[in-house]
């Protein structure tokens, strides 16, 4: 897909916002905190990528989507309105999306990476999870998730008993970023940095741009070509921005 961007427009980029976890008052006080970039970014985006991972947990049945979100749901509803385009990548922990997106909001939803041509620069956007060498286990614990059986299993409980077991092993399993996530383990067992230089071999892409990894990193791969982990509104408050020239990782100050 090819975008052009008219003149002082700028593309954005967020990731990993994780809103809904185990402490609600401080997720709501996170929650308000990106809503204000939201408003921020009106002035100057043609386009947001939500790049996953949005709410720590995420499950749609056919009439009921998760208590709460409206205030972020009804800003990105706003921007959407006012003519910003919007595409959303799904996580890991909102991998249980449907159809609400798309037919609430007008904002498609993609599961798969995705390639964009933007001002004559080549992106690969994806959330992350998966990609890449190793992390076996969350590759067969992914495959479970996505497995329709399971999916049709799941949405036969009643969502009161669903959400608490789903926001249980969310933070049971540690899923949500810790410590591990805040270190940079070296080139050769970052999976991303690997997968990242494997396409490389085939394919020139000037920037690859996930999520998932929680640590705001950009790496310098040769031929002119960059690794980006935009970060997370946990403990970084980063974001992406491409004003069609350069791309840059930033802080959100309030």
């Amino acid at each position: 897909m090819k975008i052009g961007l008219d003149p002082g427009k700028k593309v954005y980029f967020a990731s990993d916002q994780h809103f809904g976890g185990s402490d609600i008052a401080e997720s709501r006080k996170r929650e308000e905190r990106f809503i204000r970039w939201l408003d921020q970014i009106r002035n100057d985006g043609q386009v947001l990528f939500l790049m996953g991972d949005l709410f720590d947990f995420w499950h749609e049945w056919k009439y009921v989507v998760p208590k709460g979100y409206i205030r972020v749901l009804g800003k990105i509803a706003e921007l959407k309105d006012s003519g910003i385009a919007i595409y959303f990548f799904v996580g890991n922990h909102d991998l249980w999306m449907k159809n609400y997106f798309e037919e609430e909001l007008g904002i498609p939803v993609f599961f798969e990476k995705r390639y964009y041509e933007i001002n004559a620069k080549k992106f690969l956007l994806a959330h992350g999870d998966g990609l890449g060498p190793g992390d076996k286990g969350y590759k067969r614990m992914k495959k479970l998730f996505t497995n329709p059986l399971a999916q049709w299993a799941f949405r036969w409980l009643h969502p009161d008993i669903a959400m608490r077991i789903a926001n249980y092993m969310s933070q049971k399993n540690k899923l949500i970023s810790g410590e591990e996530d805040q270190k940079f383990l070296g080139e050769d067992k970052e999976f991303l940095i690997q997968y990242s230089k494997k396409k490389l071999e085939t394919e020139k892409i000037d920037y690859f741009v996930f999520g998932h990894r929680h640590l705001p990193l950009i790496f310098d791969l040769g031929a002119d070509s960059k690794y980006i982990n935009l970060g997370d509104w946990i403990s970084y408050f980063t974001y992406g921005v491409f004003d069609g020239e350069q791309f840059e990782l930033k802080k959100f100050e309030d």
